[in-house]
């Protein structure tokens, strides 16, 4: 590669990089359609099993059509009431305003990881989900005779809150909340005709809840919803609304997504660490997810977060339903189990082998990559369960994988200090049948086999160990243990190790991926290049993990100290080697000379 060829891809990429930056500002995003464009496809299940009278006859239910379009909460003209609930684990505050669940507080994770008391951010704020979500969750939203004023009364039980209003003709409903261990809030929702003459009820939603950011900053990456059919699981987020061409410029954004399927086991809001699963007792026959606008900050929030957005999305979930007919005095039944709680592996994985749902699939801990993030987790809370910090944890479980992969990588390193080796011999081959590729190609590797070298020796290493730092990757992303972890100077593993922000330019100085950079950048230097490789190829791959830096720089720290800690262990092996004799007695053997025919000696007579 030439330099002109490397100056063009370089101004390429930052002409790219910047009209993916400028893209919004230029082009801002079309407003959503006011109506949904999506249809139901092959949602032909008929529901009844939860529909019971006094006879224990069951109300048969006609399939479902399409979604309600995009029903809303009626604004009730009486103010709201509150009543909260308070537990081991967290807090859950009712309202009269639709008869849900419009917050659950959960009491042992503070809302912001206080780092050295970033601008006055008062820590005795809890995490709390679904707040300031336009919905509370388990509300019934539909037409017809399901719409009303939206007011219910709230009164307490022995082991938890009512709900409890009159709707038209006679129709009641009420609901019953029952907190419980482990998260859990049980939900029993009754409707039950009243009155003398059958009721349709129309088709209608119950809502689950909406995903909301953790904190006022962009967290898009990990806000959506997930949801489970019984054989595999399926998500949306910021990405399918928003509905950007080529991922980076703006298109018409989505306002509604129909889950294909009808057989929903259970379907969950999530951000980075928490999530609000809702578990029906019978599967629902239908999904529909929603994009939401959230208030915007206030002046008060605005001043604690001077980063904050003004204007964030969320998204909505409800279990669809089909319309049917109550027969006087018949009522409908449903249950559902709400979990309000951490994305912490093993309580979900518990709650997934009590119900049979595999409701850990909420940490995406599926597939290939899956398969290894769920042994790091399990692998660092075991070592954690030992006495180890978390960060110490994450140094042991490098090294061990390192040694498990000393082998491979000690052979990979000492075939490339023999391909170095042979490299000026390799390259008389390349001049000398430089005009015919393809018999170049042919002795080049006549000449590895003889000299037993293999080309992707120092490549094996790297494809081979790139599923575990996958691994690490997505464990390290949603692992909720290393929320708040700290290690030296780091107070917050699952972040970035921010040491202050660089005056006037307003950008953060954060030391572990500085550390990375140095590492890999002393790796590179000490790896020996590949024979026959253009120089300037050559610079571009010293200088690769620039490139990394900059990706990397602000992911979370813990992250950065995996790959900090196996750079090191990579330049400690590969001096170790250098101290090795070379294979073959240090230095390939020089090219045999031409056979010069040898005069025999004259007999002494």
């Amino acid at each position: 590669m030439d330099r002109k060829a490397i100056i063009i891809l370089v101004v390429s990429l930052l002409l790219w990089f910047g009209l993916v930056q400028m893209a919004n500002k230029l082009y801002p995003p079309k407003p959503a359609p006011p109506k949904p464009t999506n249809s139901v496809a092959g949602a032909t299940n008929v529901i009844g099993s939860g529909v019971t009278n006094a006879t224990g006859t069951t109300a048969r239910a006609s399939a479902p059509t399409t979604p309600v379009a995009a029903p809303v909460l009626p604004r009730p003209s009486a103010g709201e009431q509150l009543l909260t609930y308070t537990n081991t684990n967290a807090r859950y505050t009712f309202t009269s305003h639709g008869g849900g669940l419009k917050f659950a507080e959960l009491l042992k994770y503070p809302a912001v990881v206080n780092c050295r008391d970033k601008n006055g951010t008062n820590t005795n704020d809890v995490v709390s989900l679904n707040r300031k979500a336009p919905v509370p969750a388990l509300t019934l939203l539909g037409a017809g005779v399901l719409e009303g004023d939206g007011l219910f009364v709230l009164s307490r039980t022995a082991n938890g809150v009512r709900a409890e209003k009159v709707l038209t003709n006679n129709l009641y409903l009420v609901k019953e909340f029952t907190p419980g261990s482990n998260y859990l809030l049980h939900t029993t929702v009754r409707l039950e005709n009243r009155s003398s003459e059958p009721v349709r009820l129309p088709q209608h939603e119950w809502v689950i809840g909406a995903a909301t950011p953790l904190g006022f900053e962009d967290e898009s990456l990990y806000v959506g919803l997930i949801w489970y059919d019984g054989q595999r699981t399926d998500k949306v987020g910021a990405s399918w609304f928003a509905n950007k061409t080529l991922g980076c410029f703006p298109g018409t954004p989505r306002a509604e997504h129909i889950a294909t399927g009808t057989n929903f086991v259970w379907a969950a809001t999530h951000n980075q660490f928490f999530t609000v699963a809702v578990i029906p007792k019978e599967p629902a026959p239908q999904l529909v997810a929603r994009s939401v606008p959230l208030p915007s900050p206030t002046r008060a929030e605005k001043e604690q977060h001077p980063k904050a957005l003004d204007k964030q999305e969320g998204y909505q979930g409800a279990f669809v339903y089909p319309e049917q007919t109550l027969a006087p005095g018949q009522a409908l039944v449903r249950e559902y189990e709400v979990y309000a709680g951490p994305k912490e592996y093993n309580v979900l994985a518990k709650l997934g082998t009590q119900f049979n749902n595999n409701l850990d699939l909420i940490m995406e801990y599926g597939g290939f990559f899956g398969f290894f993030s769920k042994a790091l987790l399990l692998s660092m809370n075991a070592l954690h369960n030992l006495g180890l910090s978390y960060g110490w944890a994450i140094i042991v479980i490098t090294i061990i994988i390192k040694l498990l992969f000393w082998p491979l990588t000690n052979a990979s390193t000492k075939s490339m200090k023999r391909m170095a080796l042979l490299g000026p011999k390799m390259k008389e081959i390349q001049d000398k049948y430089k005009e015919d590729p393809q018999k170049m190609n042919q002795k080049m590797m006549e000449f590895m086999r003889e000299n037993k070298v293999n080309p992707l020796g120092g490549c094996l290493p790297m494809l081979v160990q790139m599923p575990v730092f996958f691994g690490f990757f997505f464990m390290i992303r949603s692992a909720i243990e290393l929320r708040a972890a700290e290690f030296l100077w780091i107070c917050d593993l699952s972040s970035p190790d921010t040491l202050f922000v660089i005056p006037g330019l307003g950008l953060p100085f954060n030391l572990m991926p500085l550390l990375m950079g140095v590492t890999m950048l002393w790796q590179a230097h000490l790896t020996p290049p590949s024979p026959g490789m253009d120089p300037m190829q050559q610079k571009i791959m010293k200088y690769m993990p620039l490139m990394f830096l900059g990706i990397l720089y602000n992911f979370s720290s813990g992250l950065t100290l995996y790959w900090t800690v196996q750079n090191l262990l990579t330049i400690a092996q590969t001096k170790l080697t250098k101290t090795d004799p070379a294979p073959g007695k240090g230095a390939p053997a020089p090219a045999p000379s031409p056979k010069v025919p040898i005069a025999p000696k004259k007999k002494r007579k």
